[in-house]
């Protein structure tokens, strides 16, 4: 099927959609959490067991894979932490590109863990809305413009029909973070005039390509080292501590001018991604903030934010230095956990959580900081969000020839 077929039959699930859903009503009347997972790879099946972790009455009904070896793989681990709350049963494993239809429609199911590469969220995201479905999404939550478009209209479906949709920017749900945020808020660092935040790492896994592979199943197998499938690493891991800034700053930067290259990761199984990048944000009012992400073995590592105001200094750890220190010394739970734990009080509340737009706006900021790495032009966020025209998704979805762009080159490469 081509895109547009590929979007379009999502109605084929929306039945729910034309009924308005009940706040506090949950499947057959009770309070029982029916999840499914879409995509089934280390990190959907880690989400899938927070989320059994993070409440009583919680159930894995269906998994969606595009493969069945992942949704295997998967299941045996989610059995093994938790074998008395997994009910899959052979007709509730779905594969293929059209499978994540399927799991949407699957009528007890009221909770679906989003964790298929990047480039098919926004995708997956409109389905499941439009099922009447509450979501747990993985960050990034697009890979392009148009993508980020798409989620904010499923974000706002969403409030409509009173669905919960939270992200998985953990940090948001931290304790530490949420105490470093209140005392920013009442004046802690004074006003903020600029900051810095790194995620800078070594590498990470990488699958070469078998002779048995097609272009498309070993970009979808080998997924983060593709531009449409991940949004670069820049977009797929930075984004949470570009969404820190953003929460401290309580704004979004209007300016960025980045640059990058591809360095240390050349060979041909790293697909056509940068290693390195940096970036600056400009804020409201000329604050400007420098990021910086990097993957490479043998170098320096950093994973922080900083952020600098006129009274002193806080640290995205729990840390404030100035004339008042302060450190975060205090227990918390497992944000990976925590993040659930709130996504389902909400839900049994009655009182959804949609932190939709939020997300969609950090991966905005990542994708525009790429963007003009990728091109080497100075950016605005109002070019970028409301006129680029940057599409990455394959215009057909099949097992079969996939070609991509050739690595950027700043100055040569085109912006859309």
């Amino acid at each position: 099927m081509n895109r547009r077929e590929f979007v379009k039959t999502t109605a084929a699930v929306s039945l729910a959609a034309a009924l308005p859903r009940i706040p506090g009503a949950y499947a057959q009347g009770s309070d029982a959490i029916r999840v499914g997972v879409m995509g089934c790879g280390g990190r959907g099946t880690g989400a899938a067991i927070d989320a059994l972790n993070a409440a009583p009455g919680v159930e894995i009904v269906a998994l969606f894979d595009l493969f069945q070896n992942r949704i295997d793989s998967s299941l045996k681990k989610i059995k093994e932490a938790h074998p008395d709350k997994v009910k899959v049963t052979p007709d509730r494993m779905f594969t293929g590109f059209d499978g994540y239809l399927k799991l949407a429609a699957v009528p007890e199911l009221n909770y679906v863990v989003m964790a298929a590469p990047p480039g098919f969220r926004s995708i997956h995201l409109k389905a499941a809305v439009e099922a009447g479905k509450n979501v747990f999404m993985e960050k990034p939550v697009a890979v392009d413009p148009v993508g980020i478009r798409s989620v904010i209209a499923s974000s706002a479906l969403a409030q409509q029909k009173g669905l919960s949709i939270v992200a998985g920017t953990q940090r948001r749900h931290q304790a530490r973070y949420l105490e470093l945020m209140k005392r920013i808020r009442a004046g802690a660092i004074g006003d903020l005039v600029g900051g810095q935040c790194y995620w800078n790492q070594g590498d990470l896994w990488v699958i070469k390509r078998e002779p048995t592979m097609s272009e498309m199943e070993w970009q979808c197998r080998n997924w983060l080292y593709f531009t449409w499938t991940s949004g670069d690493h820049i977009v797929e891991q930075h984004v949470h501590n570009i969404d820190v800034i953003n929460w401290a700053f309580g704004a979004l930067p209007v300016k960025a001018m980045g640059m990058g290259g591809r360095a240390a990761r050349t060979a041909p199984e790293y697909g056509n991604i940068f290693d390195h990048f940096a970036v600056e944000f400009e804020y409201p009012n000329g604050v400007r903030v420098m990021s910086m992400c990097r993957q490479t073995e043998g170098a320096a590592e950093r994973v922080e934010e900083r952020l600098v105001g006129t009274k002193g200094s806080a640290f995205g750890y729990g840390e404030i230095k100035s004339a008042a220190p302060w450190k975060f010394e205090g227990d918390e739970i497992n944000p990976y956990v925590q993040e659930h734990t709130d996504l389902i009080a909400g839900i049994r509340a009655g009182k959804p959580l949609n932190e939709g737009r939020q997300v969609a706006e950090s991966t905005m900021c990542a994708i525009m900081g790429r963007m003009s790495a990728y091109t080497g032009r100075a950016l605005s966020w109002d070019w970028v969000m409301n006129s680029s025209k940057l599409d990455l998704v394959p215009k057909r979805f099949e097992f079969g020839p996939n070609p991509v762009d050739p690595v950027a080159v700043p100055g040569f490469t085109q912006l859309i």
